[in-house]
């Protein structure tokens, strides 16, 4: 799935504590089982037991499936989640049109290292909220540093574009810094990318 040159920075699942009030459940109803068959206890208890123990088994392999069908990756160009496993559901926000990434976590969440990642950008879907993401905070500023990278790639190959020109000779400092404000006009840098580049073309005069 990864387009060419792009790496994976994290590829993680959702926080233990997602399938973990789900094996509470299991190993209460087991231990329920096993004192209600060491007592000898009536077959209606036991077989109430049974069910018991059923049900928690259910619920628990449904939680872990859901939990393992669960991606959510960072790479050097975008953040990717995936959810399901016979229904698909995907997400992609490219690295270059996220604004703002926040995460949520409760005291609680603090001690075990999970919490809820939010991510606003400049597109439709506007906000994309994960929850129960390992180490927040850590993968907030991972995505943050895959941000600055990306940024730096692209104002070097709009820079590498601005150089040759494609006329078969260098052009000239006047002329790349016409062609860094077309390039601005057009949306394809920001007014601060224009700056930092004429700046740098300027003390080369």
């Amino acid at each position: 799935m990864l387009n060419a040159n792009e790496e994976v920075i994290l590829d993680l699942r959702p926080h233990w504590w997602f399938i973990a009030p789900a094996s509470a459940g299991l190993g209460a109803a087991l231990i329920f089982g096993i004192i209600a068959w060491a007592a000898g206890w009536a077959d209606a208890v036991l077989f109430l037991a049974g069910i018991v123990i059923l049900v928690a088994l259910g619920y628990f392999i449904v939680r872990y499936v859901r939990w393992a069908g669960i991606n959510f990756v960072v790479t050097s160009e975008r953040i990717v989640s995936r959810t399901g496993v016979i229904a698909k559901r995907g997400v992609e926000i490219p690295l270059d049109r996220v604004n703002t990434v926040f995460f949520d976590q409760s005291l609680f969440e603090r001690l075990i290292g999970a919490g809820d990642l939010g991510v606003e950008s400049a597109g439709e879907g506007g906000r994309q909220n994960f929850e129960d993401v390992r180490k927040p905070r850590h993968v907030q500023q991972a995505i943050y540093r895959a941000m600055e990278a990306d940024e730096t790639r692209r104002f070097q190959h709009m820079g590498q574009m601005v150089a040759t020109g494609g006329e078969g000779r260098e052009p000239t400092i006047p002329e790349q810094i016409e062609k860094l404000d077309d390039l601005r006009k057009r949306g394809a840098l920001t007014q601060e990318e224009f700056d930092e580049k004429k700046a740098e073309l300027l003390r080369r005069l």
